[in-house]
């Protein structure tokens, strides 16, 4: 009696992905091993497919970067609601940032490292933007000042991840640690004083009081005071 015959291979075409596929799949491999380890090869193997299928939804990586960067934004971005007085307009839209941005650090790490924006962001930013210029800076310093605030931000949040991170990979003291413990109160005496309370000290959370201070002196630097005269 005849045997029936083994079932055929497709030789067909790959499974057709989705995009939701691509940028989930992305998603996980940036944030379990960082934004280097993305390649477009690498994400064509995580979902089966090849890379050419994947270049139906993204031309390369700086555009599957984009598209992170927006699903990111459109996940955890949520507009506040913004004061009336227009430096606390500031402060509540660039500490929202500093939230979403903080609770996902390879995110900074692309908007640091290329020229890649987010366009949901871009509402974040003219509220920044807008309440410099209300509080009296021209158009061009409150350009400026608004990236002094994103370099704030942004370096806060690499410093405090990257500390965290050494911390968690190695508990023995850090060498600045051994550097303070050995300071020459002679030499350095401010130093001395607070050394003991250096490294906690520099662990609390003071991002919102450096904001307001920042944002104090971009205006007060944008409006100098008047010098009567007699």
């Amino acid at each position: 009696m005849p045997q029936p015959s083994p079932p055929r291979k497709n030789l067909g075409r790959p499974p057709r992905i989705s995009r939701e596929q691509v940028i989930g799949t992305a998603r996980r491999i940036v944030t379990a091993e960082g934004v280097d380890r993305l390649t477009m090869r690498r994400l064509a193997t995580e979902i089966g497919s090849t890379p050419m299928a994947l270049y139906h939804h993204v031309r390369n990586k700086e555009e599957l970067l984009v598209l992170l960067l927006d699903d990111y934004a459109a996940r955890t971005l949520h507009r506040p609601e913004l004061p009336v007085q227009p430096r606390e307009r500031i402060v509540v839209a660039a500490a929202a940032i500093h939230e979403a941005l903080a609770a996902c650090p390879w995110i900074v790490e692309v908007l640091t490292a290329d020229d890649l924006m987010s366009a949901s962001a871009l509402w974040f930013v003219e509220q920044i933007v807008d309440g410099l210029v209300e509080c009296g800076l021209p158009p061009e310093r409150a350009v400026h000042g608004y990236r002094a605030i994103w370099y704030y931000t942004a370096g806060e949040i690499v410093v405090r991840t990257t500390a965290a991170r050494r911390r968690a990979d190695d508990d023995r003291a850090t060498y600045r640690e051994r550097v303070f413990a050995d300071l020459d109160a002679s030499e350095l005496p401010r130093l001395a004083q607070v050394a003991d309370h250096w490294a906690p000290l520099t662990a609390e959370d003071t991002y919102l009081d450096g904001l307001r201070a920042l944002v104090d002196g971009l205006v007060s630097v944008g409006n100098p005071p008047r010098t009567s005269t007699s």
